[in-house]
């Protein structure tokens, strides 16, 4: 398992794309985890990256976090309109551990209240999820075929070409 930061080191490309789309939509993401009955459950989510970690924080009580809460398992997505995918999309892959440490959470609601206005300084999280990552993989058009980069722990980034 790899945090953010340690991912982006060890698969730049696949990392790059994940980011650069995140950053595109927003910050819009859609997250996969399972629910109780097995079946998988996709929600909308906007991550953060913050001090080296992806962090998967939302609104309490939500179905997605009791899910988490149950079984960390998740495949976060970057969300797309493009059928083409001409701008490229990423996914990862990993599982959460729940943080609960209230001077991070202040630090993280503080940074997020600079970069947005968004306030929730003083808040207490229900969960504060951190994203340890197992996998990920980008897809990229060049020229006539796609690029699709993978990477897994231990592992460099390998390209597959589809044409």
């Amino acid at each position: 398992m790899a945090t953010w930061k340690e991912f982006a080191d060890a698969a730049p490309r696949t990392a790059g794309v994940f980011a650069r789309r995140h950053a595109a939509t927003g910050n819009l993401c859609l997250l996969a985890t399972l629910r109780s009955d097995g079946f998988p459950r996709i929600s909308p989510l906007e991550p953060r990256f913050f001090e080296g970690q992806l962090w998967l924080v939302g609104m309490p009580g939500t179905t997605k976090f009791r899910d988490l809460a149950r079984d960390p398992r998740f495949c976060l997505h970057t969300a797309t309109v493009d059928t083409e995918v001409k701008e490229g999309d990423a996914k990862l892959w990993g599982v959460v551990e729940d943080v609960r440490d209230r001077d991070l959470h202040q630090r993280w609601a503080t940074a997020l209240y600079e970069e947005t206005g968004f306030d929730l300084r003083g808040q207490e999280f229900d969960h504060f999820y951190a994203a340890d990552i197992v996998g990920g993989s980008a897809v990229e058009v060049r020229g006539d075929h796609l690029e699709i980069t993978v990477w897994k722990p231990g592992e460099q980034e390998r390209v597959v070409e589809k044409r």
